[in-house]
Order: C-alpha cells, then structure tokens, then sequence
C-alpha cells in the first residue's frame, strides 16, 4: 500500500495519540480508523438517498437544481448535496460538507 505525507491539525493527532493508545493503536492507525467510519457513514447516506431519493429537500431560487440531505456525521450535521431528476434512478452528488459556506460555495458553481 502506498502512502503520503499529509499535515494534519495538532489537536486531531494527538486525540488519536490519546485515544489510540487506550486501543492499542498508533496514532496513525487511530486516524484511519476514523477516516474509514467517516467513510462509510457517508455511503450509508449516499445508499439511503439512493433508495429515497426524495428525501433531500428542494432548494429555491437560484440552487432550483439542488436537493439536500442533511444528516449527523461524528457528532456534526453534515450535508449532501445532489440533483435528481423525476422518474430516473440517477442521483448527481454535488457536494458534501458541513453547513458553514455550503450554498454559497454551491452558487459558485
């Protein structure tokens, strides 16, 4: 497996120093283990829109095209932004992020 230096936030590392140790981890496996929950709560939502695709509500005005979904992911809502077109079972995923710039980032483009 190939791997890649990448910085991380001080306070991150050492909850995954703290918390990792308590499970026999290091640190960096303590981080991947977090990634890979994140991960599949995400596609846990992707596979519930997916199934119910209505359930993401319909923006207005200028985001028309947008449905959102939001839900809690580790204790912070999170949204997921895609468009769906009625009758077809193809869902666009155009965006996932925490609340804070979601729509303005999404008017961007």
């Amino acid at each position: 497996m190939a791997s890649e230096s990448i910085r991380l936030d001080g306070a991150l590392v050492g909850k995954a120093r703290i918390i990792g140790n308590a499970l026999s981890r290091s640190p960096a496996k303590q981080i991947e283990h977090w990634a890979k929950i994140g991960r599949m709560m995400e596609d846990n939502a992707i596979k519930y829109l997916i199934a119910n695709p209505l359930l993401g509500q319909q923006k207005k005005g200028d985001l028309v095209y947008l449905r959102v979904f939001k839900f809690k992911m580790v204790k912070q809502l999170t949204l997921l932004g895609y468009s769906y077109v009625d009758g077809d079972v193809i869902l666009e995923l155009l965006s996932i992020g925490s609340h804070e710039n979601f729509y303005r980032d999404m008017k961007k483009n």
